[in-house]
């Protein structure tokens, strides 16, 4: 175990002195601040309305959100709440460079830019806000089951 503690030494204190010449000093992608880090440009706004429900579901009938489909009030908030067919998560698509940063900034535990962490456990929840986020159509999906069409809306009025 000693050599190869050594070995692993060696190997970390090589590649650090690599310079490679980049000059580039953007460290929003430093190690360990995870793949969404630096993405969000506004800052996270509280839900300050009603929060509302959206089931995940993946049974006899198929892959779905439900409902699908939903109005919400600016300030409103949603809760997914994984029930069957798991795994499953929340990846917003096609969002316009101007309501980006908020949305966002308002999704925590992102594992990538603008999606949700996998829910798994039946009961399981995952809950947004969607204060200060601008007025508009926000299209989303599940990405384990995108092949199965699990797609869903939010209209923030």
């Amino acid at each position: 175990m000693r050599f190869h503690g050594l070995v692993l030494v060696a190997a970390v204190a090589a590649l650090s002195a690599c310079g490679g010449g980049d000059t580039n000093t953007d460290t929003s992608a430093a190690a360990g601040a995870g793949p969404a880090a630096g993405a969000a440009t506004g800052t996270a706004a509280p839900v300050t309305g009603r929060v509302h429900e959206v089931k995940m579901l993946g049974d006899e009938r198929g892959y779905r959100f439900e409902p699908a489909d939903i109005t919400i009030k600016a300030g409103d908030g949603i809760k997914w709440v994984m029930v069957s067919g798991a795994p499953h998560n929340v990846a917003f698509e096609n969002v316009a460079a101007d309501a980006k940063g908020q949305l966002s900034a308002n999704m925590p535990n992102q594992l990538t830019d603008l999606s949700s962490p996998m829910l798994i456990n039946a009961n399981e929840t995952y809950e947004m806000s969607f204060a200060n986020v601008k007025p508009g159509k926000y299209n989303y999906v599940c990405t384990p089951h995108i092949a199965n069409n699990m797609r869903g809306s939010i209209t923030v009025q």
